[in-house]
């Protein structure tokens, strides 16, 4: 089922991260991890759709055959960063640049958080209101992701996405223009970084 999409600006972009190596997982590219039968790149496209995006770019690095192998991403854009073990800013840059002409706001998400999910995004889509918004997820006033940009932003998100800063040195810069959306009763901020964490995946 899909989110109520209600939005007052006009096409909205999910761009979600997946191009991680899993260094901390012994090398296990964070995209092809099973969730819920499927791989967790899967997983995520939907939430999006699901919260009301109208269209997904997601971005591969590690293991990018393997990922095109075995994941059903026809229902997003695939771009491929070759950079990607240089951080995820490499692969944001890649993102912003891939985003469509007619979209206003773009969603940013990330592969290794599938507790951050459809109502998360929903709840951020029906804050928007124009291209300066900059709207981010709060749990209990701290900010996370997902994180909405309007696109007034994106040339400087890409221009400042560098290493694994991504998209902080703008939001820090900003501070005072964020808007923190309490999103802690509907999603759960926890990523997989670990083996540990490898239990918070559904089968």
């Amino acid at each position: 089922m899909t989110a109520k999409k209600e939005c007052r600006v006009g096409p909205v972009v999910g761009l979600l991260l997946a191009a991680g190596g899993g260094r901390r997982l012994g090398g296990r590219a964070k995209a092809r991890l099973p969730h819920r039968g499927r791989p967790l790149v899967e997983f995520g496209i939907g939430e999006l759709l699901r919260g009301g995006c109208d269209r997904v770019v997601v971005v591969l690095g590690a293991e990018a055959d393997a990922v095109l192998a075995e994941a059903d991403l026809a229902r997003a854009v695939v771009v491929r960063n070759d950079d990607w073990a240089s951080g995820m800013g490499s692969s944001l840059a890649a993102g912003i640049a891939a985003l469509p002409t007619d979209a206003e706001a773009v969603v940013v998400t990330l592969v290794d958080m599938p507790g951050v999910g459809a109502a998360a995004v929903a709840r951020l889509i029906a804050a928007a209101a124009g291209p300066e918004d900059l709207i981010a997820a709060g749990y209990t006033g701290r900010r996370g992701h997902p994180v909405l940009f309007g696109r007034a932003w994106w040339a400087e998100l890409a221009r400042t996405a560098e290493g694994d800063v991504g998209a902080r040195t703008l939001l820090a810069a900003q501070h005072a223009r964020v808007r923190l959306i309490e999103c802690a009763d509907i999603a759960d901020p926890f990523d997989i970084d670990t083996p540990a964490d490898l239990d918070r995946l559904a089968p």
